[in-house]
């Protein structure tokens, strides 16, 4: 996928929901996007993965934007991986192919938060099917556990895991600020 074709789409889905991005402009996204060749870059790889990426802030202080994924379920290249490196690390059989944070640094992104999470499913309803992992508390993470969250009735429910654990329907979602 190339630049102007990211645009079209990106273009095409800031179109369609206009709930998720209220008092963004278009063409000042665009134009803040074709200033930041490595941003691109990033989201090529969000939308190529699955995640559907699309603008849910602007920040007035920083002149920013911020993507999330905004795919109904969690991105399907994204998912059957554990959380962390270490976790990876730690599998002795049955490895996933990589790791939610290690994945998501590739992709030149972050994985959401617990606030960032809540904020996406003010927007619509996501993961209604799947779940995904979020960025883990060190005070949770260095006793092997690791968090994510899902949409169900209504609600958005936070749960935990071992971090070396992963499922076919649990991926993750990415945020990147441009």
């Amino acid at each position: 996928m190339n630049q102007d074709t990211l645009l079209l789409i990106l273009k095409e889905r800031f179109e369609s929901h206009p709930i998720r991005h209220k008092g963004i402009k278009w063409d000042a996204v665009e134009e803040k996007l074709k200033k930041n060749p490595d941003k691109i870059k990033s989201l090529i790889k969000m939308e190529e993965s699955g995640g559907e990426p699309d603008v849910v802030l602007f920040d007035k202080k920083n002149n920013s934007f911020t993507f999330y994924d905004c795919s109904a379920e969690s991105p399907s290249g994204r998912r059957s991986f554990c959380y962390d490196k270490e976790a990876l690390q730690s599998r002795k059989e049955h490895k996933p192919k990589s790791s939610a944070i290690e994945f998501a640094k590739t992709m030149g992104t972050k994985i959401l938060n617990e606030e960032e999470y809540r904020y996406l499913q003010t927007l619509g309803e996501f993961d209604k099917k799947t779940s995904s992992w979020i960025e883990t508390p060190t005070s949770i993470r260095k006793l092997g556990g690791a968090i994510f969250c899902d949409y169900r009735y209504g609600t958005v429910f936070l749960y935990h895991n071992g971090a070396e654990s992963y499922y076919a329907v649990r991926g993750f979602r990415s945020s990147l600020t441009v």
